[in-house]
């Protein structure tokens, strides 16, 4: 290979310091035991004790209605859903959840409820996760377990069996906007369900419609939203909700 003596001089002056980044420097994180543990720097939204994160989506100036016991908040049909007191825009969030062994129903009618990453207001609930049984039970790819629900399907079906507890951990990146109200930058979303990656900074196509296509609206950071579906099966539980600003 033959090189120029300007191209050799230009090597020669080059030094390994000279594409070094010494600052800022990254804030020290502690983490717990395993990754399930929430690290140093998270918000607990739920520690097995008490619901105090959480409000009624029915009426938000009223606490959460939905039971606890043993460490875990179950979901109470006949009260509607529950929302984050707090507002969030990029998070990364970990959420545990439980179809029970002695689930009934079929399809979307198994275990049926919903992660809502950004809820945009009382009976606007924003991008939906889809949480469901979908272990050995049937139905379209896009109201699976995983999915970004009517939108995308999961990579992967990683569920696990009604009774066993699944983990959800999502990388959510919120939608910004222009003064005009069109999109300047799409949402993103990045989940593993299990540890298994089912959305790869997949970007939604706007807040989550049961009937038609979605599209954007603007709004600025929002609460988290857990649904109840109000479905006929037995009703899910959740444990060890806890998210870190980014």
């Amino acid at each position: 290979m033959l090189l120029t003596v300007g191209s050799v001089s230009a090597f020669a002056q080059d030094k390994p310091e000279d594409t070094e980044v010494w600052e800022p420097v990254p804030k020290i994180v502690t983490t717990g035991k395993s990754f399930t543990d929430a690290p140093s720097d998270a918000i607990i939204l739920f520690d097995g004790k008490n619901l105090d994160e959480w409000v009624s989506d029915k009426d938000p100036s009223k606490p959460a209605p939905w039971p606890v016991a043993k460490g875990i908040f179950t979901v109470k049909k006949s009260e509607g859903g529950i929302v984050t007191k707090r507002k969030f825009t990029n998070y990364q969030l970990h959420l545990e959840w439980q179809v029970p062994s002695n689930i009934t129903g079929t399809g979307q009618a198994r275990g049926n409820s919903g992660l809502f990453l950004a809820q945009l207001g009382r009976g606007d609930n924003g991008y939906e996760l889809q949480i469901l049984d979908s272990y050995n039970n049937k139905t379209y790819v896009n109201g699976q377990a995983g999915s970004i629900y009517k939108q995308f399907a999961p990579l992967a079906n990683p569920n696990k069996k009604p009774g066993e507890w699944q983990t959800y951990d999502v990388v959510w990146t919120a939608p910004t906007f222009n003064e005009d109200g069109t999109v300047k930058t799409p949402a993103k979303v990045t989940a593993f369900l299990n540890g298994v990656l089912v959305q790869n900074a997949t970007e939604p196509l706007g807040p989550t419609q049961y009937i038609g296509k979605p599209s954007y609206r603007k709004h600025g950071a929002a609460p988290i939203y857990i649904q109840s579906h109000g479905d006929p099966s037995e009703p899910l539980s959740f444990r060890n909700i806890w998210i870190r600003e980014l």
